[in-house]
């Protein structure tokens, strides 16, 4: 079914508000879950509605959270996302991370006590575009082995950076540490379809191509060893700057029930004026010229944002499924 960009985030916020959740969080909340939907990402998606609900019903998220800012130094600070839902919080984030570098050349915002904080590029390329670059790691719920390992330790952990480019759309780089983000998982479970093996392993370590065993057992790193090394990267900087929970610590967002993630993000904004003037464009500009003689080079985001065009000008596709359940959840206020 096509929908304006409007009418799905009018979805995912009632969606949320039948749940529980407070009105002013269901609707940034919403605003991110559409941006994903138009920007061809199902996964980060209206897919995630009934996760959230879930977890509203439950008790695993705080319906009514206020996420504040807890703590400063000079150009850092440490944001409480206080239980709820994390798209609030990190909106917050990005926003102090870019004024504490238009102050001080460079703005680092740990968010604690958070949850599943949907497309990590999304807050990135909102930095780039205000002309920050900016990265973003955040760690999940334990989802992937230590190098060596059998047993599930680190989440896919991803990570983002954004570059902005003069009178363009940004460079933006987004990618989880798994070979393929676990949302994806998740999208073919509701669907009915098989994933490609290589994706996932079963609880015993065993290649599958079920999505539900899939995401009972444990997601391949990304590069093998190399992947796993950069989640436990992610995992240090992002627990031991923002004080959240471990990856194996947090249960599960793909259950309903469980505790309350408080997993964590961290977000450095820069002011690319370094070395001065105009350095930093220009060179930018020299690097961009080199690319384009390469004719079959994409540059990452580009995609990403032309499918976004498309879909605001000319709809978004929601699956019958999908909007199903989010319609059954109104109806029913996602009764259990």
């Amino acid at each position: 079914m096509k929908m304006t960009f409007e009418q799905v985030v009018d979805l995912a916020s009632s969606g949320l508000r039948a749940s529980g959740i407070d009105r002013k969080a269901a609707m940034e909340t919403a605003q991110f879950l559409a941006l994903a939907e138009a920007d061809g990402l199902a996964s980060h998606g209206l897919a995630r509605v009934g996760q959230y609900a879930s977890h509203a019903k439950n008790g695993r998220i705080e319906l009514s959270a206020k996420p504040r800012a807890t703590k400063y130094k000079t150009a850092a600070a440490l944001v409480d996302a206080c239980d709820g839902l994390a798209f609030p919080a990190l909106k917050l984030a990005t926003d102090l991370s870019v004024n504490l570098a238009s102050k001080n050349g460079i703005g680092l915002v740990a968010v604690t006590n958070s949850h599943h904080f949907g497309v990590a590029g999304h807050y990135t390329e909102a930095a780039a575009r205000a002309g920050y670059i900016s990265l973003l790691f955040g760690n999940t719920p334990a989802a992937m082995p230590m190098a060596g390992g059998s047993k599930a330790i680190f989440g896919t952990n991803p990570l983002a950076a954004a570059f902005p480019v003069a009178k363009a759309n940004p460079l933006v780089i987004d990618m989880s540490l798994s070979a393929v983000a676990r949302g994806k998982l998740l999208v073919a479970a509701k669907k009915g379809e098989s994933i490609p093996e290589g994706w996932a392993l079963t609880i015993d370590g065993k290649p599958t191509t079920n999505p539900n065993e899939g995401l009972k057992g444990l997601m391949v790193p990304m590069g093998g060893d190399k992947g796993a090394l950069l989640a436990l990267i992610v995992e240090l900087l992002v627990v031991g700057l923002s004080g959240s929970r471990f990856s194996y610590e947090a249960d599960s967002f793909f259950d309903a029930q469980g505790n309350r993630p408080r997993i964590g993000q961290l977000l450095l904004t820069i002011d690319p004026g370094l070395a001065g003037g105009q350095v930093f464009a220009n060179r930018m500009r020299d690097f961009l010229k080199v690319l384009a003689s390469d004719a079959g080079v994409r540059l990452p985001g580009q995609r990403r944002f032309k499918q976004r065009e498309i879909a605001l000008a000319q709809g978004i596709d929601v699956g019958d499924a999908v909007l199903a359940e989010i319609q059954s959840g109104i109806s029913r206020n996602w009764a259990k």
